[in-house]
């Protein structure tokens, strides 16, 4: 019998996870993302300006900034822009975040304009990058259906969804979608950005206590491509609630 998990779930199971689609009125597509108890806020804002390296290419860019709010954890955070600056978590976060749509997205397909993906986690309970990942595609798709119906391009420059999730080894099994208890306890954890196609993105992983075998990264590894599928499932059924 594998261990108990802190939530009583089995290894293979996701946390309960909504995508709550079009959830702020102002921006031109959004995604409240809820993985259990850590909840993201994904919004996408449409530009008519690209970064100094794209002018007059006929591209566009898709980036991404992301933040934690005082109160998302147990204890309150200072604001980092009180601080004098992002720190480095932060700035490897968004970066992740940006890289995993650029990924995905024909950015020859939507004209010299950048869109802005802005992730604010409300509340942590871990895998808040993996949840920023997985709804800022949500939050990216309605960006595009909506300039699709305004008629400024004509078809959404998506190739494919990309989803993430975390995977690790607790008490020496291998789990899917790790929450705190876990992630605070996990002998190796992993990170998996995938495709819809099963390609890879990214992949984050590090042994905490001690390195870890080629059977175990591939049994986390096969977790990772299960819970991503689910995700993906997950948002194409939000993502129907726009186009349908």
């Amino acid at each position: 019998m594998p261990p108990s998990r802190p939530s009583g779930r089995t290894p293979d199971a996701l946390r309960a996870v909504t995508l709550d689609v079009g959830f702020a009125k102002h921006a031109e597509g959004s995604c409240l993302v809820k993985f259990g108890d850590t909840h993201v806020l994904c919004t996408a804002t449409v530009e008519d300006s690209v970064p100094p390296f794209l002018k007059n290419s006929g591209k566009g860019w898709v980036t991404a900034e992301y933040g934690m709010l005082p109160r998302s954890t147990h204890t309150r955070t200072q604001r980092e822009a009180a601080k004098g600056g992002q720190s480095g978590r932060t700035q490897e976060i968004q970066r992740l975040i940006g890289r995993a749509l650029r990924a995905v997205t024909e950015l020859n397909g939507f004209g010299e304009v950048q869109i802005r993906l802005d992730c604010d986690v409300l509340q942590a309970d871990g895998g808040t990058r993996t949840a920023s990942v997985t709804g800022s595609y949500v939050a990216l798709f309605q960006a595009f259906n909506r300039m699709k119906r305004m008629g400024v391009i004509g078809k959404i420059p998506l190739r494919e969804n990309v989803a993430a999730v975390s995977c690790g080894l607790y008490k020496g099994v291998a789990v899917l979608d790790l929450d705190y208890a876990e992630d605070s306890n996990a002998q190796a954890d992993a990170n998996f950005v995938l495709t819809a196609s099963g390609k890879i993105v990214e992949v984050q992983g590090t042994a905490e206590h001690h390195p870890f075998e080629d059977s175990e990264f591939d049994a986390l590894m096969a977790l990772g491509k299960k819970g991503v599928a689910e995700l993906i499932a997950l948002q194409n059924a939000a993502i129907a609630k726009i186009t349908s």
